[in-house]
């Protein structure tokens, strides 16, 4: 069989280090070449239990450096790409939504144009070849409180500098296959939580905040529903969709887990406070209602029928237990959480790089 050879873009971030551990672990024959720019969301203490692995290999690269990503498939005879390295803050996107369109929308074509040069200089082209895309569930813009679910056939109506810089991303990818005939797919997923998250995120930001008394800010009235999935069971799902999933074709990614966000938080304000001994109700009081956020969308709710349907993926997890384990890893996990809230792990990755 011939041997894998797979780029994972933005491997050393919250989802993107799931996914590297997993096909690290997996599939010892394949080659996984994690490529990330560690940015202040990148950190490669999320991967040091594998770092050592004989089928790992890290670089610290930009997906807008084109010539750097044709160097790279040539060098790696890359076969496979998992492209999840992106800029994802919706609040970093208001503020700054240049370097989400440079990131999100140019790295991701710069990507696609150097698997292009050098795909279609092999003899066998394309033959066995692949470019996932990971995108997100908030290119389809919002949903109302009437049970509706955003389906692969969903009209795109992104509302956030972020989201529509994943949106045009997207199209990006899809008219590589229908232009030049790339074998590609992409996924729309939504919220993730779990070990490893960026703690400028809901959840472990509340988590963090919780445990050192801090306020707990609530956009508007807390009304705002997301669907929850847990981290690995995103990654599993990208693991077969990668390896199954349709050339050309489109798959939804949820949980079927809808929540309030001010619901969500009392689940995590409760589950902190018994796993820290705290009284029944103790860090209620942090709770702090703010300016609602620009453009903030109501609802997202993803239907992931097609999915469950076509490759038997499902969730395993209900969101108790993956909340209650997600908790418990962030309160374990103290000396991780001091190391990325200070930036320290930033300023042990510069000092590494900076004569490479």
């Amino acid at each position: 069989m011939e041997k894998k050879h797979i780029i994972i873009t933005g491997g050393a971030g919250f989802i993107g280090s799931h996914v590297v551990r997993l096909f690290v672990t997996k599939y010892p024959e394949y080659h996984i070449i994690n490529v990330d720019k560690l940015t202040y969301a990148g950190n490669l203490a999320n991967l040091k239990d594998i770092e050592d692995k004989p089928n790992y290999t890290f670089v610290k690269a930009d997906i807008c450096d084109f010539d750097k990503m044709l160097e790279l498939m040539q060098k790696y005879e890359v076969t496979g790409i998992i492209h999840l390295a992106a800029e994802s803050h919706v609040d970093r996107s208001i503020k700054d939504p240049f370097t989400f369109a440079r990131t999100n929308v140019m790295g991701t074509l710069s990507l696609l144009q150097a698997a292009k040069v050098y795909w279609e200089s092999l003899p066998e082209g394309y033959e066995g070849k692949r470019f996932y895309h990971i995108s997100t569930d908030e290119v389809y813009g919002a949903l109302q409180f009437d049970g509706t679910l955003f389906t692969e056939e969903t009209k795109y109506t992104p509302h956030s500098p972020y989201s529509a810089s994943k949106a045009s991303s997207d199209h990006f990818v899809r008219a590589f296959h229908d232009t030049y005939g790339m074998p590609t797919i992409v996924t729309n997923c939504s919220n993730n939580y779990g070990p490893y998250q960026f703690p400028e995120k809901l959840i472990p930001l509340f988590i963090n905040n919780i445990r050192h008394r801090k306020p707990l800010p609530v956009y508007g009235k807390g009304e705002n529903v997301r669907d929850w999935l847990y981290v690995e069971d995103h990654a599993r799902a990208i693991d077969l969709i990668f390896h199954k999933g349709r050339v050309a074709d489109t798959y939804n990614i949820g949980g079927f887990n809808e929540w309030k966000n001010i619901d969500l938080i009392k689940v995590i304000i409760k589950t902190v406070d018994r796993l820290l001994g705290h009284p029944e109700g103790y860090s209620l009081d942090l709770i702090t209602y703010v300016t609602d956020r620009k453009g903030h969308d109501l609802r997202y709710a993803i239907d992931s029928t097609k999915l469950k349907r076509e490759l038997g993926w499902e969730p395993s997890l209900q969101f108790e237990e993956g909340i209650e384990k997600t908790v418990k890893w962030y309160l374990e996990n103290e000396a991780w959480m001091e190391n990325v809230t200070s930036g320290g792990y930033q300023r042990y990755y510069e000092e590494m790089y900076k004569n490479r």
